[in-house]
């Protein structure tokens, strides 16, 4: 083997994944192997958890391997690494920085380390970063603006774009769930020829999920469209969705609509209003016709319908569409 295929294009002995959000922790983690399997297809893959793992566990692991192809080693959970562990990579990494233009297959292997961030562990980074590993400091998706440019990077992978507002929509839905997000923009990419990718696709791909058919009918409400929101209701409704969802839908929109009038009328700062920037931009637009008592109707009506919905009433889909119609005509 010549010089471990070189290194396996210059990924160094030891990195280290740190932070960020746990999908794209794991895909960084994925990126590297994937590079060092492009140039050693057969290296044999061991995967070891840092919170049981003991140092005579990892030097098995990156020991000689009988077929000669090399090892990449994959620790979770480096934060929670004993010192006699730490020893074991820090050893390994000095060896493996002397060793790495000599031909010796026993230097043929990788360790990838996932550290989830944050305090705990932390020196170890510093630690083993003094030795040679390299570090890959993958960023958070705690804020939406970081989702939505998240969101809007993939799109630009496959050489497409969305609408702003159908990006929106997406973080809203599955912001929480990194893995399913970025598997659904891919999915949108593949299925429709469209550029950009708009609110409609987004709405009509998604629209047997509760929470997607919630925000539809929310917006069509709002926006006055009293027949399109009562129908996407009752298709929700049919379809499995509990009303219960819905209603907690047109709550978020109405209680979003309450703060962006706030704003306007300077009794609070948007700071305080404490709403996703582009959420509250959108609500703005949609203050005409609305007034204090129209929200505060709104906002009773929503309650008592909740109520409804949890066991006050045998007509929850009355309820329901008893608020859409309401919510329509602005509280009037």
């Amino acid at each position: 083997m010549a010089a471990s295929n070189k290194r396996a294009e210059h990924v160094m002995p030891v990195t280290m994944v740190v932070g960020g959000d746990t999908y794209l922790n794991e895909l960084n983690a994925r990126t590297v192997r994937g590079k060092i399997q492009h140039n050693v297809p057969d290296a044999e893959i061991i995967e070891l958890d840092a919170s049981t793992a003991d140092q005579y566990a990892f030097d098995e692991a990156v020991g000689p391997s009988l077929f000669g192809d090399g090892t990449i080693v994959i620790i979770h959970n480096l934060q929670q690494a004993d010192e006699s562990l730490v020893d074991a990579i820090e050893k390994f990494c000095k060896q493996t920085q002397h060793d790495d233009n000599n031909s010796d297959e026993s230097s043929a292997n990788w360790v990838i380390a996932c550290h989830e961030g944050g305090i705990k562990g932390k020196s170890i980074i510093t630690r083993l970063a003094k030795v040679g590993a390299q570090t890959i400091t993958v960023p958070d998706l705690k804020k939406d603006d970081a989702k939505l440019n998240f969101v809007i990077s993939i799109f630009e992978k496959h050489n497409r774009t969305i609408e702003p507002q159908a990006a929106q929509r997406l973080v809203a839905v599955l912001g929480g769930k990194t893995g399913e997000l970025a598997a659904l923009c891919s999915q949108l990419c593949f299925d429709y020829d469209d550029n950009p990718i708009t609110l409609n696709i987004v709405d009509r791909y998604l629209i047997a999920d509760p929470q997607v058919t919630g925000f539809f009918v929310a917006d069509k409400a709002v926006a006055g469209h009293t027949g399109s929101a009562v129908l996407a209701a009752r298709t929700a409704v049919a379809q499995g969705v509990d009303p219960i969802a819905l209603i907690g839908a047109l709550a978020a929109k109405v209680r979003c609509i309450a703060l962006a009038m706030a704003v306007r009328n300077g009794t609070i700062s948007q700071a305080e209003a404490k709403v996703n920037p582009w959420a509250l931009k959108m609500a703005m637009r949609q203050l005409a016709g609305w007034s204090s008592a129209g929200v505060s109707q709104c906002l009773q009506s929503l309650a008592w319908a909740d109520e409804q919905c949890k066991g006050g009433s045998s007509d929850a889909n009355y309820a329901l569409e008893k608020c859409i119609m309401l919510i329509a005509s602005r509280g009037n």
